[in-house]
């Protein structure tokens, strides 16, 4: 059970955001602080193209700086985008970004996930990038992964990189101390310190398999793991 009262408030978390574009803005490396990004990201992108090889419209909920779009659009050039993010500063570079990525539309929306009313079956794919580790009462992932998927079409896919937890205790704690020792090693010891308090602070992600079977209890026909490297993972699904 995850206790959520003394975690950040929306407007902390999209504070923080908007004072640290520049981080989000790096195609080759993604986001510094996470395992395995570069590799996550073209795993992503290369996975939605293939399972949705006639998209026309993407939506990245929690969109940063934009990477996740990029990478998609060198596999399906063109398409019509949705940029959502809290943090205007983010958005503006991911709009600018993309932009000039795609002839397609791109909108931005600056909004919360769980506060937007999508139009039903309006995209073809949906990214989600190191955003959902912010939603907090499990009511409100089933709400989300519901939301999702009546926005996709029928065949369009949706695709999460994010932190997990692990199912048991143990190995959540070797996680935990393997992402630490990958922290120090990038950086030093105050990084890996830096990190583990805003992530105390911020998030309350959840197991892997919890998101899977949301995912098949949500209604897509097809779900499939990507990558997993330490407490990081790469997944999706298909809607039938």
């Amino acid at each position: 059970m995850h206790s959520t009262s003394e975690k950040s408030t929306v407007e902390e978390i999209r504070q923080r955001f908007d004072a640290d574009v520049e981080r989000f803005s790096n195609l080759e490396t993604g986001q510094s602080a996470t395992v395995d990004a570069p590799l996550a990201m073209s795993l992503v992108a290369q996975a939605a193209a293939a399972a949705t090889p006639h998209s026309r419209h993407v939506i990245d909920v929690g969109c940063g700086a934009g990477n996740y779009t990029l990478k998609l659009l060198q596999h399906l050039p063109n398409l019509d985008v949705t940029l959502i993010d809290l943090s205007r500063p983010m958005l503006d570079r991911a709009q600018s970004r993309v932009g000039q990525a795609t002839t397609g539309s791109v909108n931005t929306i600056q909004e919360d996930i769980r506060q937007i009313q999508f139009p039903p079956a309006s995209a073809d794919i949906i990214l989600a990038s190191a955003v959902l580790h912010h939603l907090r009462t499990e009511a409100e992932w089933k709400q989300v992964f519901s939301a999702l998927f009546a926005a996709l079409r029928p065949g369009g896919s949706f695709w999460i990189f994010d932190l997990v937890e692990s199912s048991i205790p143990a190995v959540d704690a070797l996680m935990h101390e393997k992402y630490g020792e990958y922290l120090a090693s990038f950086k030093d010891a105050a990084y890996r310190d830096h990190v583990f308090a805003y992530v105390a602070k911020e998030d309350t992600p959840r197991p892997l398999m919890f998101q899977l079977n949301l995912l098949t209890e949500s209604g897509f026909a097809q779900v499939d793991i990507l990558h997993k490297n330490v407490c990081f993972a790469a997944f999706g699904g298909v809607k039938g």
